[in-house]
């Protein structure tokens, strides 16, 4: 850790003895030891020093209330999760709309809370960042019987995770410390991370497979009001060394999205440039002809990304994906008739709905607690 309290931010499956046994309890459920020796892949002396680490650190409980039945021999006693003991705090910086979170050691929120980030930001980007950072200072302070372990942040732009300093080109944000004022104000260890990479995170963490699976390569596509792409490869979120790459400029046809034969995606696919559309065109911002054309311009987007990279899977996300009254059947049709690659492959949504960009922050701050959960305990950084 930095002295500026920042932790440069590790999108993967942990893999230490420790964080797999953990793991094992977290998604598994009430389990027994030897259902989590077979899910951690480690031996049954490994798994019984771990367990009695985690117990001692408060991150895992011993429930003799489980037991089920009363047969001959000694009760194999359940182990779970303690969820009440720790929790995690969160922030998502949208261009329209900040989510607040505090989450539990699970990612099960625990309670948030949703502001309008113009509204935070008349006064300039410092006195933005101070007031989220005092608004999640005192939502983290409702649950002063857990011990707040990490704090995660998530926004569009341009993330230093290294040093928690953030551009936010919507937001006129330039150079702002947000991780050393988050760490100032909640006083744990803070890490940033741009915001599509974080939510391609929480499937990749909080998705809840018993046992992590080797899952090849996915591309994690997300529109709202702004566009944005993540590569989740095997157990891991692609983190480029020189900060994520932009999709926002991709040029596509827009149809009656836009007077321009061609247009950069994140041009067309957001709430002005429907509301513009729809004025121009004399209708409804909901209608048809606009729905049917964003879905076909998101699909194709999509195709060409596919193309390109030749994902095992796609997981789309975000309003501009979901609000077509058919659902995903519209983008999915234009998907398989503008892509080339031979075979076919289904779009798949986000598992979090529209709770994505909350899920964004707890993941970010859970990855640095799964990876080594005993020094985090501790209150110790691992390098």
């Amino acid at each position: 850790m930095t002295g500026s309290g920042v932790v440069a931010a590790r999108l993967r499956v942990g893999s230490a003895p420790a964080s797999l046994v953990l793991n094992a309890i977290r998604v598994g459920g009430p389990s027994v030891r030897e259902e989590i020796t077979e899910r951690a892949g480690l031996s049954a002396a490994t798994v019984n020093r771990q367990i009695t680490a985690l117990c001692g650190a408060g991150l895992v409980d011993e429930r003799p209330d489980l037991v089920e039945g009363r047969g001959v021999g000694r009760p194999r006693i359940p182990l779970t999760l303690d969820r009440d003991r720790f929790c995690v705090a969160g922030i998502h910086i949208g261009a329209r709309r900040t989510a607040l979170v505090i989450a539990d050691l699970g990612g099960r929120t625990l309670y948030s809370h949703a502001v309008r980030t113009l509204e935070l930001c008349d006064e300039g980007a410092a006195v933005a960042v101070e007031r989220l950072c005092a608004r999640l200072a005192e939502l983290a302070g409702r649950f002063s019987g857990r011990r707040l372990l990490w704090a995660g942040a998530a926004l569009g732009g341009a993330v230093d995770a290294e040093t928690g300093v953030v551009d936010h080109p919507i937001l006129r944000w330039r150079g702002e410390p947000l991780g050393r004022r988050l760490h100032e104000t909640l006083g744990v260890p803070v890490s940033v991370s741009e915001h599509v990479q974080a939510m391609a995170a929480a499937e990749l963490l909080l998705g809840g497979e018993v046992v992590p699976q080797r899952r090849g390569a996915a591309l994690f596509f997300y529109a709202r009001e702004t566009v944005g792409m993540a590569m989740i490869i095997e157990d891991e979120v692609h983190q480029p060394i020189r900060g994520a790459g932009s999709i926002a400029a991709l040029p596509v046809d827009p149809g009656p999205l836009d007077t321009a034969a061609i247009a950069p995606l994140q041009s067309v696919i957001g709430t002005a440039a429907l509301k513009a559309a729809a004025a121009r065109l004399g209708v409804n911002d909901d209608a048809g002809i606009l729905a049917d054309a964003r879905a076909r311009v998101l699909g194709e987007a999509v195709a060409v990304m596919r193309d390109v990279i030749n994902p095992d899977s796609v997981i789309v996300a975000g309003a501009a994906f979901s609000a077509h009254p058919r659902g995903l059947a519209p983008i999915q049709a234009a998907f398989d008739a503008a892509s080339t690659t031979p075979w076919p492959l289904e779009i798949t949504p986000t598992r979090f709905g529209v709770h994505v960009p909350e899920s964004a922050p707890v993941a970010v701050a859970l990855a640095a607690v799964y990876a080594d959960p005993l020094a985090v305990t501790a209150g110790i950084t691992a390098p």
